[in-house]
């Protein structure tokens, strides 16, 4: 006989995104399940940054204390055209002016346990198989146990938060608009002197072994343990993209920083690790009769860097909001409240994101951007602003300077 149990509110995927929701949920009282498929500590295909917003937000859930041992850096270094320039994080009323750099197997197990201390039932190495339905209502999930045991857990609501991949929600009839640009990302570490070095680091131009331009975009993150997480980023707007070896491309931009970082690109610590990674909110519907999807299972990842792990925070926070409120008026038609939150908070910036997508995968575009750039310090620090979604409420909108960059950008090459 199969084992049924209950709960409020059951959370498929322990990452970022349900663990935070998790916490949440707990910390109002509800009765909260999160299922995770594998065992913390796991790796994850990251930079293992974290930006000022993503900082606040682990604040937020009490830990800032936990964060404080870990490699704190002061902003980003750009490199390009044979040139560098260190931007400090800006100032801002609500986010904090620096960031951390935590590896992900620490980071994800970190905000998991703190989701179990505020009460939520952590299930490690349970898989949710498939949803349980009950009048078009999703009512739980069938999970297993890597033991082979299949139990089925009911709940009044479910979160969907399985990540990139999202096989519980693709399950539920969620897809990605195919028109929109997504990511693919591969990344590993090597052993530096450098390992703490204050600034995490953006290259602009990636070159092969005979100093020809490639796509994409390559990143350096000391994670002050001894190593750096080095790796590339790859827009599906990049011509050839799926052409591309993504090996081929994290070996040659090793390579490229070996020197300067004093690593043995030969011999990094462990195989690189890649994924596919959905961008811009491309993945709906966001909200169904009695389920909610979020971080990276909703596409919550900024088109502009790469950047999924404070939108999968802030997703998952919203999420809460909108259940508890639910959950205490007994009226599941709140949940219809959070596509909109989603939307007044992102819709905009990410649409225009998606458009730097498009832009910046035309190469002359792209090396055209890279030359403007780095000759202007005050452009520059603008575009770290845009790029990681901090700009004040004291100055022009993220939507109008982008729009007003990408248009500058297509007429110095309307034909590329």
């Amino acid at each position: 006989m199969t084992e049924t149990t209950t709960t409020d509110v059951l959370v498929i995927g322990g990452g970022p995104a349900g663990a935070a929701a998790g916490y949440w949920l707990a910390r109002e009282g509800h009765d909260v399940t999160i299922v995770e498929r594998k065992y913390f500590p796991r790796e994850k295909t990251c930079g293992d940054g974290l930006t000022p917003r993503a900082v606040y937000q682990l604040g937020e859930m009490g830990l800032a204390d936990q964060l404080a041992p870990y490699h704190r850096y002061h902003g980003l270094r750009a490199t390009g055209m044979g040139k560098e320039l260190e931007l400090q994080w800006p100032s801002h009323s609500i986010y904090p002016q620096h960031g951390y750099v935590v590896r992900r197997r620490d980071l994800d197990q970190m905000v998991a346990l703190n989701a179990e201390k505020a009460g939520a039932r952590l299930l490690q190495g349970h898989e949710a198989v498939q949803p349980i339905v009950d009048r078009g209502f999703v009512r739980g999930a069938t999970v297993q146990t890597k033991d082979g045991e299949t139990k089925e857990i009911h709940a009044k609501y479910v979160i969907v938060a399985d990540g990139a991949n999202s096989r519980f929600g693709r399950a539920l009839g969620t897809f990605r608009t195919r028109e929109w640009p997504y990511g693919t990302a591969i990344r590993t570490y090597w052993k530096t002197p450098r390992h703490a070095d204050p600034w995490i680091e953006s290259a602009l131009d990636v070159k092969d072994r005979n100093g020809n331009p490639m796509p994409g975009y390559g990143w350096i993150f000391p994670v002050g343990d001894g190593t750096v997480n080095i790796g590339v980023g790859l827009l599906s707007t990049f011509r050839d993209f799926k052409s591309v070896n993504t090996t081929h491309l994290l070996d040659a931009y090793a390579h490229q920083v070996a020197e300067r970082w004093e690593i043995d690109p030969t011999n990094p610590e462990a195989k690189a690790t890649s994924g596919r990674i959905p961008m811009g909110g491309s993945v709906g519907p966001k909200a169904g009769p009695s389920y909610l999807v979020v971080g990276d299972a909703a596409g919550s990842v900024n088109p502009f860097n790469g950047e999924g792990i404070d939108y999968a925070y802030e997703t998952a926070r919203m999420a809460a909001q909108v259940l508890h409120e639910a959950l205490v008026a007994g009226d599941p038609s709140i949940l219809q409240q959070y596509p909109r939150m989603i939307d007044d908070e992102y819709g905009e910036y990410f649409k225009v994101a998606r458009l730097f997508a498009r832009v910046i995968g035309k190469p002359v575009l792209m090396r055209e951007l890279t030359r403007v750039g780095m000759n202007s310090r005050t452009l520059m620090e603008w575009v770290l602003r845009i790029m990681a979604n901090l700009l004040r409420d004291d100055e022009k909108g993220p939507a109008e300077l982008a729009y007003k960059a990408a248009a500058k950008l297509v007429k110095l090459a309307p034909n590329a």
